[in-house]
């Protein structure tokens, strides 16, 4: 047994599991979908039989549940932005919001919609400066 510790849980700098298959997220932006559903995550690889799951930054596959009747059952992607499962910061506090949710974007990273309602995650500000750009709080 190693008596070292991996201070990398979960696979990503320690961040908890907070949206896995099947999770419903509400949308933060005006593209006109209002509830998706998470069916896949963007680069994540897993041992066999584990549930992919994602947190808050990373790029999700997503399908429309609720919104607009043109946009009802598209598969889409999108990136977390809140996520209701607290995490931890590398400076050692806790966040957690109070919904999970998300912002529908392009396959290159940039947002569909023109503005973003509600605050949005340092950690996924820092990784996508489109969503950075829209965003009107950042915690």
């Amino acid at each position: 047994m190693s008596s070292v510790k991996s201070t990398a849980r979960f696979g990503r700098l320690g961040r908890s599991p907070g949206i896995i298959n099947g999770t419903r997220l509400s949308v933060a932006d005006n593209s006109g979908a209002k509830e998706v559903a998470m069916v896949g995550a963007m680069g994540i690889k897993t041992r066999l039989r584990r549930i992919p799951f994602a947190t808050v930054g990373d790029m999700i596959v997503v399908t429309v549940k609720k919104g607009k009747t043109e946009l009802v059952g598209q598969v889409m992607q999108a990136i977390v932005i809140r996520q209701r499962k607290p995490y931890r910061r590398p400076d050692g506090t806790w966040i957690a919001f109070e919904d999970n949710a998300c912002v529908i974007v392009t396959p290159d990273g940039n947002p569909k919609g023109s503005e973003i309602r509600g605050p949005v995650a340092r950690e996924a500000a820092e990784r996508w400066p489109g969503i950075a750009n829209l965003a009107t709080l950042v915690v």
